[in-house]
């Protein structure tokens, strides 16, 4: 009975999992990048701010529209009165003009605004994109170091045989290979969360699931396809990329334009003092009954009107919130500015840094560790050393391994990081030398 239910269990994993395989797309950076902007819900919900902020303009240069009136009195205080029919309109003064230029600003810092979620998302990518292959590394070491460990416990095993060592040799072992187990299993978790959280920046409503490429960091740094500079490049003085940072930068374009729609705004409100006109016209008519003459008289009839006249209420506390709303983004600009240098000045020594640790790794640990663990296995293998010391060795040279992805992960995020302080994803060292 349960040799069936496993077997009925596994004939109906096997459709989900074949779908799993089908819907998995593998993909290198720059197309992760594609995909996101493409497919990304939110970024294609941002993007039509554009087209509420373009019918905005057209809102904001409206016309009034105009109102019928009919005038007809009653009763024997009208029967001497002309009955009317006629049209009036209000007409702006000076106040269309005024709204449609701050409608047109407004659209520019949308625009902006959607330039710099576009960027971010950019980034984003970047980011969950090294974070999933750094993940799928250190899986991948500790794969390897679980391989040796067993090739380990099959040596320990073959000299206790051969009464070489002592059983304690395979107990050890062991349990080295036990803690390396539970380790896998752990890495193995970090991947698949890291594979989420990929998949959730991307946001592709599809049911598709995106995953790297499996061109791990312990293979091959290819550091063309992760779109970043090698370590060993040479890198320009802060100097002669903080003025191009404070052009290229979206917060603070953002912030200079938001000066622009406060100044328009202003404008705005302070043209609310400027009374309206009101202009009325029509057909007028007089029954013959109630005329001297007889007749029946018609024409028409004219009038105008100033309204909305600022007497009782001439808007003062509007155009005082509209002034220091201007002083607000005023003072945002050059916080935002003072800002900006400082976060670069982190951003580009972080990244320094970690292309100094990643250059110190390669060139002076990894190599040598390799070189030491295999001196270390052999030793053992023909009983020049006891078997805790290899065990030692070979915890530590995984930590090495393991330190180095995390190296060159964060030499990896440490650029992506830089370029999203710069705000420019296509920074090149060789342009700023």
């Amino acid at each position: 009975m349960r040799k069936l239910f496993w077997a009925l269990l596994f004939l109906l994993l096997i459709p989900s999992v074949l779908a799993a395989d089908e819907n998995t797309k593998k993909v290198y950076l720059h197309e992760a990048i594609d995909a996101a902007l493409k497919n990304n819900v939110d970024l294609q919900a941002t993007r039509l701010e554009s087209s509420i902020a373009k019918n905005n303009i057209k809102s904001a240069n409206r016309l009034q529209n105009p109102s019928i009136d009919a005038f007809y009195f009653m009763g024997a205080a009208g029967n001497n009165e002309p009955k009317q029919l006629g049209v009036s309109e209000n007409f702006e003064i000076a106040k269309r003009s005024a709204r449609k230029k701050l409608a047109e600003s407004t659209l520019k810092l949308v625009q902006k605004n959607i330039d710099y979620s576009t960027f971010d998302l950019k980034m984003d990518v970047r980011e969950a994109y090294i974070n999933l292959v750094a993940m799928k590394s250190i899986l991948f070491t500790l794969e390897q170091q679980k391989e040796l460990q067993e090739e380990l416990l099959d040596i320990a095993k073959s000299r206790v045989k051969n009464h070489k060592s002592q059983d304690i040799d395979v107990m050890q072992a062991e349990i080295a290979l036990n803690q390396m187990i539970a380790q896998v299993n752990s890495a193995k978790v970090s991947v698949k969360k890291a594979l989420s959280d990929f998949n959730k920046v991307i946001n592709n409503p599809d049911d598709i699931v995106y995953d790297s490429m499996d061109r791990l960091f312990t293979e091959e740094n290819n550091f063309e396809e992760m779109m970043t500079p090698p370590p060993d490049s040479r890198f320009p003085d802060f100097s002669t990329i903080v003025q191009k940072t404070l052009e290229n930068r979206f917060d603070i374009q953002i912030a200079k334009q938001e000066i622009d729609v406060a100044e328009k705004n202003l404008t705005v409100v302070a043209r609310q003092r400027i009374p309206d006109l009101q202009l009325s016209g029509g057909y007028a008519y007089q029954l013959g009954k109630y005329t001297d003459s007889g007749n029946f008289n018609n024409g028409a009839y004219a009038g105008a009107s100033l309204v909305n006249i600022p007497l009782f209420y001439n808007y003062s506390p509007e155009i005082q919130n509209a002034t220091l709303k201007l002083k607000q983004a005023e003072l945002k600009y050059i916080s935002v500015k003072n800002r900006a240098v400082k976060d670069v000045s982190a951003a580009y020594e972080r990244f320094l840094t970690a292309a100094d640790n990643l250059n110190h790794y390669e060139k002076k640990i990894v190599a040598d560790s390799e070189k030491l663990i295999d001196t270390s296995k052999d030793s053992y293998e023909e009983g020049k050393s006891d078997i805790t010391a290899l065990i030692v060795m070979k915890q530590s040279y995984k930590s090495i391994i393991i330190g180095y992805s995390q190296a060159l992960a964060e030499y990896y995020n440490s650029w992506t990081n830089f370029l999203r302080e710069v705000n420019d994803e296509d920074f090149s060292l060789t342009d700023n030398l």
